[in-house]
């Protein structure tokens, strides 16, 4: 991925000794500046008050980084959970939000006292790949809206001319400054070096370019502790629970995903279980305080590690960082031309993008080849959460079928003289049909010995499959014998108990010698 090449430049000390406290603050403070036309932007996504995401993006960015199971890595209000709160807003209002966040991180809470979250695991590579990549144009396409401005008619409508130019000289020159910064020094984090030249320049030559106080007004105060408004009965619980459950579920994927990705550039461990507490304690306080919910951020993550940030320190300056400028730096942050962040965000978009996955594409298998793809696709189109099922449901169903293909029989006698078929691969659901096509009851002797040294029975359809063979050769007046189960498969068959009844079963010490006496004589039949 293309986080990779970071991995070895970035394990730096995490002693905090003044160098260290220095990084951690300016990285912070980049962090904290980038946040606020997001949260603006998601906030308008939703359908609330800008300060309702501006809000979120404080409480969920302190908690997460004062407990979440990675230092260093960012969360507040995205856009892939805004998109699921603006019709939720739209039919029921403000409060039913707040409602549903509490409630969505008491499910998250519930997935991390049960240690769910230790399941991200089961995402393969492929998946990790397209949602890199998906997500990487997912922040491109976000930053088009702002190269649009009024056309006077209520609507919007691309820049053009001098407008234009200067907006892309702007974002041109900070991204040049966020690359170039590191060739000579790292004690200054690039990203903030460039939101300053570029700001400095705008307003020393009275640049006629957008800022932030343009978006919206943000100040504020303290956010106020507040219950939502809503009935407590069982209509409002079938109205917000779809809502919690969607939001839960997204947010933790996207939260495990990222925490999995800034573990490998920094080259540490991440807790899963204990991240899942922390977004689920983070969106309770959120939900109560007027908030609309947040999650890991991958894009403020990248920032932040690329900073050179490495511990909470960063992570929770920002969030304070944040609050002050809600309530007393607002009239500074709102000079801020629009076109430095979005100078920030597309190096962002950069270092996001895996890719090496375009060199490798075809020298990996086809299947995940086209996971990687598919799962790009859904996560621009869609959204993570189904972008992430659908990428493992097909490398599972890729699995199940490449496993399926695989079992396979030597043909052998034992030293009584009986057939013995010696089985390789697994039995399970997608090879039932390729184990019964190895066998024929009607031609076989009267002894016939079925081998699992090399195999295992994996399900119940497995088990069901050596029934209804035994129930062949029983017709046909023979006896199956069954040898070298595994203690797992012996477990499995005593649990299935008369589910599933074996005519003959024989099963020896399961022992180092595993021949018997067997001699095979014939290479057998691969399905």
């Amino acid at each position: 991925m293309s986080a990779r090449p970071e991995a070895a430049a970035s394990v730096h000390s995490t002693k905090m000794d003044a160098a260290r406290i220095k990084t951690e603050l300016l990285a912070g403070l980049t962090v904290a500046l980038a946040l606020v036309p997001e949260a603006v932007a998601f906030a308008f996504v939703a359908g609330v008050n800008p300060l309702v995401g501006l809000y979120a993006a404080f409480f969920v960015g302190l908690i997460t980084a004062c407990i979440g199971g990675r230092p260093g890595m960012i969360s507040g209000a995205t856009g892939a959970l805004a998109v699921v709160m603006v019709s939720l807003v739209a039919q029921h209002g403000v409060e039913y939000l707040f409602a549903t966040v509490v409630l969505m991180g008491l499910i998250q809470l519930l997935v991390g006292v049960l240690r769910w979250g230790k399941f991200i695991r089961m995402v393969p590579h492929p998946v990790m790949l397209g949602f890199v990549n998906g997500l990487a144009i997912v922040i491109f396409l976000a930053q088009m809206g702002q190269f649009k401005v009024d056309d006077g008619a209520g609507g919007l409508t691309w820049m053009s001319g001098s407008q234009l130019y200067l907006m892309l000289g702007l974002v041109a020159l900070t991204m040049a400054v966020i690359w170039f910064l590191p060739k000579l020094t790292t004690a200054f984090p690039a990203p903030l070096a460039g939101i300053l030249v570029v700001s400095a320049l705008a307003l020393g030559f009275n640049l006629d370019t957008r800022s932030v106080g343009n978006l919206a007004d943000i100040s504020g105060g303290l956010p106020q502790f507040h219950i939502p408004m809503v009935p407590l009965n069982f209509e409002t619980l079938e109205i917000i629970l779809p809502y919690a459950i969607i939001l839960a579920a997204i947010g933790l994927i996207e939260s495990l995903l990222t925490l999995n990705l800034v573990a490998d550039m920094t080259n540490t461990k991440g807790g899963a279980s204990k991240e899942c507490l922390a977004q689920g304690t983070a969106n309770v306080v959120t939900g109560f305080f007027g908030g609309m919910g947040g999650c890991a951020m991958i894009g403020q993550s990248m920032i932040n590690v690329k900073s050179g940030a490495r511990t909470r320190l960063s992570g929770i300056s920002a969030a304070l960082f944040l609050l002050s400028f809600i309530m007393v730096a607002s009239p500074l942050i709102a000079q801020i031309p629009v076109a430095a962040l979005v100078g920030v965000m597309f190096m962002v978009v950069i270092g996001t993008f895996a890719w090496t996955s375009l060199k490798i594409m075809h020298k990996i298998p086809l299947t995940d080849a086209l996971v990687m793809i598919i799962v790009t696709g859904v996560t621009v189109y869609a959204d993570l959460a189904v972008a992430v099922v659908v990428g493992v449901i097909i490398s599972a169903l890729a699995y199940a079928w490449n496993a399926a293909s695989r079992i396979r029989s030597r043909i052998g006698t034992s030293k009584e003289g009986w057939k013995v078929y010696r089985l390789s691969g697994p039995l399970f659901f997608g090879s039932t049909t390729g184990f019964a096509d190895l066998f024929n009851p009607q031609e076989d002797p009267d002894d016939v010995v079925i081998d699992f040294i090399d195999s295992r029975v994996v399900d119940h359809s497995g088990l069901e499959a050596i029934d209804a063979l035994a129930s062949k050769y029983e017709a046909a007046g023979k006896r199956l014998h069954l040898r070298h189960l595994s203690p797992d498969c012996q477990k499995l068959l005593a649990k299935a108990g008369n589910l599933v009844e074996v005519s003959v079963l024989e099963d020896p010490d399961y022992e180092i010698a595993v021949d018997y006496g067997h001699k095979f004589d014939e290479p057998g039949k691969a399905v």
